[in-house]
């Protein structure tokens, strides 16, 4: 599966601002999407994923109640809706594809397709 991630920027504090992610090829080789971003000389930190087919959504907790994860199955695109942003918010942010199973869809290691990462910049 290839990942394409589109969106970002620099917005300022208190404010939106929206990701999407195109994915071609074999989508049926996956079955959750998911955001994570990463600042330098940080790890790569989870954000939200959603199943691929059925329901499902989940959030970091620095996130929950601001971001919105949802996708479209016709498009094969998935989009992060980003409300209420603060400074803490900046980083690349990278969507990906794999098959990570309930317990393990905030985990970087079970997904294994990745976009080429996408900046977001909120400025205070």
């Amino acid at each position: 599966v290839q990942l394409q991630a589109y969106g970002g920027g620099l917005v300022q504090a208190g404010g939106s601002l929206g990701l999407s992610c195109a994915a071609s090829g074999d989508t049926s080789s996956i079955n959750g999407m998911g955001w994570f971003r990463q600042t330098p000389g940080a790890e790569r930190e989870f954000v939200a994923a959603t199943r691929w087919r059925g329901g499902g959504t989940y959030y970091s907790d620095s996130v929950k109640g601001r971001f919105t994860i949802s996708r479209d199955s016709a498009k094969s695109t998935v989009y992060l809706q980003m409300n209420s942003l603060k400074p803490e918010d900046t980083a690349v942010y990278y969507c990906a594809g794999g098959r990570p199973i309930t317990s393990t869809m905030t985990t970087t290691g079970r997904y294994t397709s990745w976009g080429q990462g996408t900046h977001v910049t909120v400025s205070s």
